[in-house]
């Protein structure tokens, strides 16, 4: 009984978070709606509402015992109670307090080993406070002190993108990762559905039943059949040439025999055609009935996954808010189209990158108050998002700041820096080139690297995440003016429309998303530029490919091409539009998208397999993947021999760090990635080895004697002979005002301490030189 007891009381407290989670949430929002200082009725209705969320947390947590949230809604209740009667004004100082209190709750929802000790004191650190701001106005700048959130697995990019900024809304999100509502409409109908189908399965089974009897028909036939083939002997013998007398005297007899056998036959066989007639129309209206029936119900199935956008939104604006304040801006966030459904797996995918632009816009797009101002501007920025569907299957995403936009220029020095682009080729690139290659990892025209941002990662897993989902983005700016990205992504996951083509005498499926045409081409409209086959279709020149030299795969002839004709699909994904030759488009279809399991957890250009119809199994290629292996193989030649000229060569590091531990372990970093390492006790010292060796990069601390880390720098950025010299600050001083002062010195990388990592460090310097 106690185990029982107690599997109970687990399942009660894992309901109770996921309803405390939507309580915090719905607060969260309402907190966010006050700090515009809405008036009248709409203040009164946001108090109103924000008050209900906490008097139900209360009773939900007095509910399963758990009395520190139950202790500390009641002073939150009191303050919404003033808040609604007007004895308490709302201010900032006072919305941060809220803020901190309802971050402190959430993170008393998950479990923590060991962390009884800290909370306790916090909880009563707060509550005392809100019962402090009923009595008197807060500091201006109060800071209360919350519980830190529960820590969680990050993957290496989210630990490099994320670094200390808070990012509060995510906690609930994960607590109800695991479960979906679903509205009970949808479950009737679902339900509905499921019972419908028992008709065609009574159906089936009188099929069966017919089927068994026209079986049994056809075996009485073929018993018959064999009685009468003796009689068929005979007469067969008496119509030879000199047949035996006696068979002759028993002619007329086989004969009737053999003529009644005929006539009963041909009652066989007429019952045998109308069996078969019935059992074909009734099977034909199974067929109509299933598919229907199997159709309605796969859709409202659907639907159950379905979660409005605006589930994955909401946690768009906490986020917003604390990188704004962390860096001096003011923001304002736009939400269109957010009714609109869409997959919950792919609603999950979804949140890094927009977690990755929204940080983007505000780090990089967005200008400070003043210099909007200079600009001509509204001193807040505007950041929004707009859902639109496309059509039945595709839905598109707008997202837009109206910053400072991209620097063409920046983009092109940063791609050169890393090798991406050649000087010369540089110059050629169109606007729509340049800026598809901020998409590359590693490239930012951000002047710091920090914890923050800079790293040149975020534009690039958002790339990958929304290609992994079988979309595309593609991006606009306008310097000075703002930038915007477009994604499209499928509605659902599970199924879509394939196009079905041959290649290599292999049947392939090419998800229809990312076919932009199919089409005939003359063999002399091929046309060979700088070594590669193209087309020209709509006016547009596309490199040309076989799709089997792709796949790795033997070409093979077909009919169209020796009548001088051959087959092709354009892919497009984003900007970048290829055509492949194909040996047969087959058509298009429905299909089911299977994982390739656990063994083939990545295979390149295939992103899983689907069963025909005819029970063969087709791999789903990869479109990212094709594009990237198509290009690869056209820059295979120039690659190997960029790679036979280039040479390798010990790149020389000098450390500046007065703490001789900390000189050390730098040092030990650094040579075990393979630098070659000098170190210097100070700023002065450092000068001076810069003025008599050669180095490829500086790590320096800021605090030091003689000659700190901030006058270093400024001093080898006002030196000619050194002013190129990449810097990296490593530093305890992780405030704003602090990474500024870095920008202004030219400092090329800004790395705080409390978050040094040493994967980080060497990303850095990797990057740098």
């Amino acid at each position: 009984m106690a185990k029982q007891n107690d599997e109970f009381l687990k399942r009660l407290l894992a309901t109770f978070r996921i309803e405390a989670g939507e309580h915090l949430q719905a607060m969260s929002s309402g907190l966010l709606e006050l700090e515009k200082m809405p008036v009248g009725s709409r203040r009164a209705e946001i108090v109103e509402q924000v008050f209900r969320e906490a008097h139900s947390l209360k009773g939900a947590a007095r509910a399963v015992n758990l009395t520190q949230i139950e202790s500390a809604c009641q002073p939150l209740e009191s303050v919404f109670a003033a808040l609604k009667s007007n004895q308490l004004a709302v201010s900032p100082p006072l919305l941060d307090l809220l803020h901190q209190t309802i971050d402190a709750l959430g993170g008393l929802l998950v479990p923590q080993t060991g962390a009884q000790e800290t909370r306790n004191p916090v909880i009563g650190r707060l509550i005392r406070q809100l019962d402090d701001a009923l009595t008197g106005p807060l500091p201006e700048h109060t800071q209360p002190q919350a519980i830190p959130p529960p820590s969680t697995p990050a993957t290496p990019n989210e630990a490099v993108e994320t670094g200390g900024v808070p990012s509060p809304a995510p906690r609930s999100h994960s607590l109800t990762s695991g479960t979906i509502r679903v509205s009970t409409a949808k479950l009737d109908g679902v339900m509905r559905q499921v019972e419908e189908l028992l008709s065609p399965r009574l159906a089936s089974g009188q099929r069966a039943r017919e089927l068994r009897e026209t079986a049994a028909l056809l075996a009485g036939w073929k018993k018959e059949r064999v009685r009468i083939q003796p009689t068929l002997r005979l007469v067969e013998s008496l119509c030879e040439p000199g047949g035996k007398n006696n068979e002759a005297a028993k002619g007329p007899q086989q004969i009737r025999k053999l003529l009644e056998y005929l006539d009963v036959e041909h009652g066989y066989i007429k019952t045998l055609e109308d069996r078969l007639a019935k059992l074909k129309k009734s099977a034909e209206h199974d067929l109509r009935t299933l598919t229907g029936m199997t159709d309605s119900l796969l859709y409202d199935v659907k639907e159950m996954q379905l979660l409005p956008f605006a589930s994955l939104l909401e946690i768009l604006p906490r986020f917003a808010r604390e990188l704004a304040r962390e860096q001096g801006k003011e923001i304002e966030l736009v939400f269109q189209g957010g009714e609109i459904e869409i997959d919950r797996r792919i609603l999950e995918e979804m949140k890094d990158p927009l977690i990755h632009l929204l940080r983007n816009g505000i780090d990089h797009g967005i200008e400070k108050p003043a210099l909007r101002r200079e600009r001509q501007k509204q001193p807040h920025g505007t950041f929004s998002v707009a859902i639109s569907q496309q059509d039945s299957g595709k839905v598109e995403i707008r997202i837009a700041d109206d910053g400072a936009g991209i620097d063409a220029a920046s983009v092109k020095a940063a791609a050169g820096r890393l090798g991406m682009v050649a000087p010369e080729a540089a110059e050629s690139l169109g606007p729509a080139e340049v800026l598809a290659l901020i998409f590359q990892s590693g490239i930012s025209t951000s002047p710091l690297i920090t914890d923050v941002s800079g790293r040149g990662l975020g534009l690039a897993i958002v790339r990958e995440k929304v290609e992994r989902l079988g979309g595309s983005v593609v991006l606009e700016s306008r310097p000075g003016k703002g930038t915007e990205f477009r994604i499209v992504l499928p509605l659902t996951l599970a199924n879509f429309q394939g196009v079905t083509v041959r290649a290599g005498g292999h049947l392939f499926i090419i998800p229809a998303i990312s076919v932009e045409r199919v089409a005939r081409v003359a063999s002399q409209n091929i046309q060979t530029v700088e070594n590669r086959e193209t087309i020209a279709l709509d006016d547009q020149v596309l490199a040309l490919a076989w799709l089997s030299d792709v796949l790795e795969l033997p070409r093979k002839g077909t009919a169209d091409e020796s009548a001088g004709t051959l087959q092709t699909v354009v892919l497009a994904l984003g900007t970048q539009r290829i055509a492949f030759r194909v040996e047969e488009i087959v058509g298009e279809q429905e299909v089911l998208v299977k994982p390739l399991g656990p063994q083939l957890t990545r295979v390149r250009n295939v992103a899983g397999a689907s069963v025909l119809g005819t029970g063969e199994v087709v791999p789903v290629l990869n479109v990212p993947d094709l594009l990237k292996s198509a290009v690869k193989r056209a820059m295979a030649p120039l690659a190997l021999a960029a790679e036979k000229h280039g040479e390798t060569e010990k790149q020389s590091i000098l450390v500046v760090e007065d703490s001789i531990t900390s000189r050390a372990l730098l040092k030990n970093i650094l040579e075990s990635a393979g630098y070659h390492v000098t170190t210097a006790v100070d700023g002065v010292d450092a000068y001076t080895a810069l003025k008599t060796g050669t180095f490829d990069l500086i790590v320096s601390d800021v605090e030091m004697p003689r000659m700190d880390g901030f006058d270093l720098t400024a001093k080898v950025r006002a030196d000619k002979q050194l002013a190129e010299l990449p810097v990296v600050l490593v530093t305890a001083l992780g405030s704003r005002e602090h990474r500024e002062r870095g920008i202004d010195v030219g400092a090329n990388a800004y790395i705080v301490k409390s978050s040094f990592d040493q994967s980080n460090l060497l990303e850095v310097i990797g990057r740098l030189i």
